[in-house]
């Protein structure tokens, strides 16, 4: 039998609303600790239990920020595909980017809450998380398909660059949880949003080569099907 092509949707550019509840919620939540008494008081012990205090900083969250985004593309050129082309990817991931910068600014120029070492007021919510964990989305949405665990490891990256902006005493526990939360409804968004401005784009659909052959095994007639993406 002839391999036969048929099309079926690209559905990491469905946005599901219920996946934006709980980053949702807990942006809310982090919001409150900027002005709340109570929530300002625990916000200052946890900082205490997990930052040096300004001792022995490590900059290593400087340049850790951007490891998941940089591996979909060192990812890609050692062969490893990922779900997109590379114009389209980069579509997205320059729309995430977009996005992340007017959430965050606006955000930092609203709250203006004071930075734990400096009297910067730029702390909400933190950058550095937003990048890190806006990366760890992008990677996981297009190498989810050849194995989550790549994915994973994006997230555990942007988790350990939240740690050490609090480490390093430049945010609090509720700036990083924002910029976490941020960073990962900047990408969903983009993804939802690519194929709707970019209508041309290969987004919409992948191509599905199915190969069938007949089989009888004296009882049993069948048919065995290979499906190649």
């Amino acid at each position: 039998m002839a391999p036969q092509d048929s099309i079926v949707s690209d559905n990491s550019h469905h946005l599901k609303l219920k996946t934006l509840v709980v980053p949702t919620v807990l942006t809310g939540v982090s919001a409150l600790c900027v002005h709340n008494g109570w929530l300002i008081m625990q916000r200052e012990n946890i900082q205490d239990r997990l930052s040096a205090r300004g001792e022995h900083k490590v900059r290593f969250d400087n340049y850790m920020q951007y490891t998941p985004t940089l591996a979909v593309y060192g990812l890609n050129a050692m062969g490893i595909k990922g779900k997109h082309t590379f114009a389209d990817r980069t579509g997205i991931l320059a729309m995430s980017y977009v996005v992340m910068g007017i959430l965050v600014n606006g955000m930092k120029r609203t709250f203006k809450e004071k930075r734990p070492d400096t009297n910067a007021r730029n702390s909400f919510p933190s950058g550095h998380t937003a990048t890190a964990f806006m990366g760890a989305e992008f990677l996981y949405q297009e190498y989810k398909g050849v194995s989550p665990w790549i994915g994973y490891s994006g997230y555990l990256i942007a988790a350990t660059t939240g740690y050490l902006r609090i480490y390093n005493d430049r945010h609090y526990l509720n700036d990083v949880v924002a910029g976490a939360c941020i960073g990962i409804i900047s990408t969903k968004f983009a993804y939802w949003l690519y194929p709707k401005v970019f209508t041309k784009s290969k987004c919409h659909q992948t191509t599905v080569r199915a190969i069938g052959m007949p089989f009888y095994n004296n009882k049993t007639l069948g048919l065995n099907i290979s499906m190649m993406f």
